[in-house]
């Protein structure tokens, strides 16, 4: 199994990825992450569950305003929003969706925490190792093709 990445993302935004209108994650951070490596979803607040995730497509960098003429119509955000989110990062960063899934049936805070009682779903992002003991909860589809990483 390649890398697992957990993503705390806001319920508006984890519903847009999943329905396929949102097809990139924007960050200000750089997570490690390859094409083809998995992404979990946690929908933060008021849903605090694992909803599904998604292949990592690749991962573009660059400064916020060369990210967004790339990737403006793939964000899921106004511009407002967006300049707000970026606000005095010298670097942006956009992970590509490749191939996205819901779970069936979400993975709520509490079973992650009956399964794992130190769960605490990240603040941002975290890494999950092959061997977590959460994993097996979840459908996790092998891994795609990839493209390198885009860097502006």
């Amino acid at each position: 199994m390649r890398r697992v990445l957990l993503l705390s993302i806001r319920p508006r935004f984890t519903n847009s990825i999943l329905d396929g209108t949102k097809t990139i994650e924007l960050r200000r951070t750089r997570p490690r992450v390859e094409p083809g490596d998995t992404v979990l979803i946690y929908a933060s607040s008021p849903v605090k569950a694992i909803v599904g995730g998604f292949l990592v497509g690749e991962l573009i960098q660059a400064s916020p305003a060369g990210l967004w003429d790339r990737v403006k119509h793939m964000a899921g955000v106004t511009q407002p929003e967006y300049d707000d989110y970026f606000t005095g990062a010298a670097v942006g960063y956009g992970i590509t969706v490749a191939r996205r899934w819901r779970l069936s049936e979400p993975v709520s805070l509490e079973t992650l925490r009956s399964r794992r009682p130190s769960f605490w779903p990240p603040q941002s992002y975290a890494y999950l190792s092959a061997d977590n003991d959460l994993l097996p909860l979840l459908s996790l589809p092998d891994a795609g093709p990839g493209t390198a990483m885009v860097q502006d």
